[in-house]
C-alpha cells in the first residue's frame, strides 16, 4: 500500500503542483480589488437566500417544511457550487489557452482546478449554513455523517459536466450562451425554492431522477428535517432510487473520454 501511495505521488506530483498552483491564483484574483474581498463568498448566497426567503415564505407562504429558512439556505449552497463549477469550467480551456501553449502538463488540471477553487467557497457556505442549523435549532441526527458522500457525487457531476462542456467550448463557442440558458432552467426545475412535496407524485417521481435534486434533497434529509421527500420515497425499487448515482457515473466517465480525446488538440484549436 505504501509503495503504491508512493507512486501515484511521484506520477502526480507535477500535476499537483500545478493544480495548487492554479486553484491558489484563481482563489486570489476571483477578488482582488475588491472592498469586502473574500467576504463576497460568504454575502452572495447571503444575500440570494434574503431575496428568496422574503418572496417565499413572506410573500408566497412556503414554509409547510419544517426549518425552512436552513432548508432553502443548503439548496441555494449547493446550487451555487453546481453553477460555479459547470459555468466556470466551461471557458476554462479556452482561457488558458496561451499557457497551454508554453506549458507541457496534463489539461485536466484546469478542469480540475475551477472545481477544487469552488470547493473553497463551499466550505465557506457550509461554515454559515452549520451556524444557522445551531441558531435556529435544527436537531442534528447521527445520519448527518453520510453528508460526504452526497458531496463527493455533486463534485463527480459537477467535474464532468465540467470536462465535457469545457472541451466542447473550443469547438463551439455558442455553447457559453446555451449553458446560461440551461442553468437557469436547471434552477426553476431542481426543487431549490418551492418544497417538492407540494407537487404531485408524478412530477416528484420524475424531477427527483435529476442527479442534482437527489443530491441536494437526500442532503437536506440528513441534514435539515427528516420530512424532506427523497428518491426513496418516491420509488421502491432500488435500481431506479440508484438511477441518479448510476446517471452520474456514466456522464463523469463518457465526459472524462470525451475530454481526453479532445485534450491533444487544445492547444492549437484555442
Amino acid at each position: 500500500m505504501t509503495e503504491l501511495f508512493r507512486h501515484l505521488k511521484a506520477r502526480y506530483r507535477y500535476s499537483l503542483i500545478i493544480l495548487r498552483q492554479m486553484v491558489s491564483t484563481d482563489f486570489k484574483l476571483r477578488y482582488q480589488g475588491s472592498v469586502l474581498g473574500y467576504l463576497w463568498s460568504l454575502l452572495r448566497p447571503l444575500a440570494l437566500f434574503g431575496i428568496l426567503y422574503f418572496v417565499f415564505v413572506r410573500l408566497l407562504k412556503f414554509g409547510s417544511v419544517p426549518h425552512y429558512p436552513v432548508y432553502l439556505l443548503l439548496g441555494i449552497v449547493m446550487w451555487n457550487y453546481f453553477t460555479e463549477v459547470t459555468a466556470g469550467a466551461l471557458g476554462s480551456i479556452v482561457g488558458r489557452g496561451d499557457l497551454m501553449r508554453k506549458l507541457n502538463f496534463p489539461r485536466y488540471v484546469v478542469v480540475f482546478s475551477t472545481a477544487f477553487s469552488a470547493l473553497i467557497n463551499l466550505a465557506f457556505n457550509l461554515i454559515v449554513v452549520v451556524i444557522f442549523i445551531v441558531v435556529t435549532g435544527v436537531p442534528v441526527r447521527p445520519v448527518l455523517a453520510l453528508a460526504p458522500l452526497l458531496f463527493i457525487e455533486m463534485f463527480i457531476l459537477s467535474v464532468g459536466i465540467g470536462f465535457f462542456l469545457s472541451a466542447l467550448f473550443v469547438r463551439f463557442r455558442d455553447l457559453n450562451y446555451i449553458w446560461e440558458v440551461v442553468l437557469q432552467a436547471g434552477f426553476y426545475l431542481t426543487p431549490i425554492l418551492v418544497p417538492i412535496n407540494l407537487f404531485s407524485n408524478v412530477v416528484q417521481r420524475i424531477l427527483l431522477l435529476n442527479p442534482m435534486a437527489q443530491i441536494i434533497q437526500d442532503t437536506r434529509w440528513l441534514a435539515v428535517t427528516d420530512q424532506a421527500q427523497t428518491i426513496s420515497h418516491a420509488y421502491n425499487t432500488a435500481a431506479i432510487q440508484l438511477a441518479p448515482i448510476g446517471l452520474t457515473l456514466a456522464f463523469a466517465i463518457t465526459a472524462a473520454l470525451y475530454f481526453r480525446r479532445r485534450a491533444p488538440f487544445f492547444a492549437e484549436d484555442v
